[in-house]
């Protein structure tokens, strides 16, 4: 009888847990996705090097590499070196190089907003800005997300996750800027809610970008299935 009873709970429990994966919700329920096309990926590379030099795309996997002594995206530019796609629009599919850095299009001032993409970043590269959402009140940015020694953080500060390298990994990054919050989830779960930096015109980044200090000599990260999604 105790065996047939805890046979019963095993399954019972099973069950259970099968029941609230299958209804688990997504980061993106709620969401209507937003088109994007060629015209909306403005890559920023080092001035002096062409696409091919820091870029490339095959089979649906986009690569982004950078030097840490490579030249910033534009000349006079007090910025650190990048290889990023800035999520914008323009009428012209030529603009794929984007060095006016200010262009118009899905950079946004109300709603809820969300980037999702699958992410990889190979071992050795570290001190590299992978996403950011640019824009805030009085700096340049509301979110940073940084490989630091094969974790993943926020800034500098809090771990978002952990043993990142050589796995392709889901990011989710939802804006609510009504209510001023940044909340980040990894692979479905979410792992953190911050406060937003003030208002400001916003817009959604992801590459590699060589952040301020401890940086390797070279930088890389991997991006598929990216998709810009809003409320």
């Amino acid at each position: 009888m105790t065996t047939f009873y805890n046979c019963k709970k095993v399954v019972f429990l099973l069950l259970l847990s099968f029941l609230e994966a299958l209804c688990a919700a997504d980061p993106t329920d709620g969401f209507t996705r937003v088109s994007l096309a060629a015209q909306n990926l403005n890559l920023q590379i080092p001035y002096d090097k062409s696409p091919a030099d820091r870029y490339s795309k095959v089979d649906g996997v986009e690569r982004f590499w950078v030097y840490t002594n490579d030249k910033p995206f534009k000349q006079g530019s007090p910025t650190r070196p990048r290889t990023e796609i800035h999520l914008h629009f323009k009428t012209s599919v030529d603009c794929i190089v984007d060095r006016s850095f200010h262009a118009p299009g899905y950079d946004y001032t109300s709603g809820v907003w969300q980037f999702e993409g699958n992410f990889y970043a190979p071992p050795g590269s570290s001190g590299v800005i992978i996403m950011q959402i640019h824009g805030a009140a009085t700096e340049a940015t509301t979110l940073q997300l940084r490989v630091y020694n094969g974790d993943l953080k926020y800034y500098g500060n809090n771990v978002v996750a952990s043993n990142i390298y050589d796995k392709w990994l889901r990011l989710n990054v939802i804006h609510n800027f009504g209510a001023g919050k940044v909340t980040i989830f990894i692979d479905g779960k979410q792992k953190l809610v911050v406060n937003a930096h003030g208002r400001a015109n916003f817009y959604f980044k992801y590459g590699v970008y060589g952040a301020l200090s401890a940086s390797s000599n070279y930088m890389e990260s991997r991006w598929k299935e990216v998709k810009l999604l809003k409320k």
